[in-house]
């Protein structure tokens, strides 16, 4: 056996148990083998890094690979989630409502749709966006207010309380 390998085996057998229940601890039992498999699995990989007593480091490893399983199972969650909604969902009317913004939306003008975009689209809050157009935050929130209203008109809706709720970012005032 070589200096590598016999290093290695000396750390597993010194050091697996007790970092299998570090992660029981933190995550059950249900996926202890599969962290602890990882975790010495990147050890062998970064034997070199590995200093002595190698314990806190197979423990630090431990919880990043505990860790990034959490992230990868929220991001599967996360899809998953999407997903149904994309099945739930009732597409006709959501494409119904998307054409009828993007119609309205071309009808306005060029200031009036930049104004919208940035408030709804990009995310600004008011005083961001005034940054962005080169005006005063006052001067902007006017700005927005008329091009709302100017909105609500182009889509025939008397009022910001019947404009269908995928475009409320549009019409709903800023406090």
């Amino acid at each position: 056996m070589t200096g590598d390998s016999q290093r290695f085996t000396t750390t597993y057998d010194e050091c697996r148990q007790r970092v299998w229940a570090y992660v029981v601890s933190r995550a059950g039992r249900q996926i202890a083998d599969e962290v602890v498999s990882e975790t010495f699995a990147i050890a062998w990989r970064r034997l070199d890094d590995m200093p002595e007593p190698a314990l806190p480091w197979l423990l630090g490893v431990a919880r990043n690979v505990l860790r990034d399983n959490i992230r990868a199972e929220i991001r599967r969650e996360s899809l998953a989630n999407e997903m149904r909604a994309w099945v739930e969902e009732d597409h006709a009317e959501r494409v119904a409502e998307r054409m009828a913004v993007v119609k309205a939306l071309a009808s306005l003008s060029e200031d009036d749709r930049e104004v919208l975009i940035l408030v709804a689209w990009q995310g600004l809050a008011p005083r961001d966006a005034a940054r962005v157009v080169g005006c005063s935050s006052a001067a902007f929130r006017v700005r927005l207010h008329r091009a709302r209203k100017r909105l609500e008109q182009a889509m025939g809706e008397p009022s910001a309380t019947h404009v269908p709720s995928r475009v409320g970012n549009l019409t709903k005032e800023w406090s």
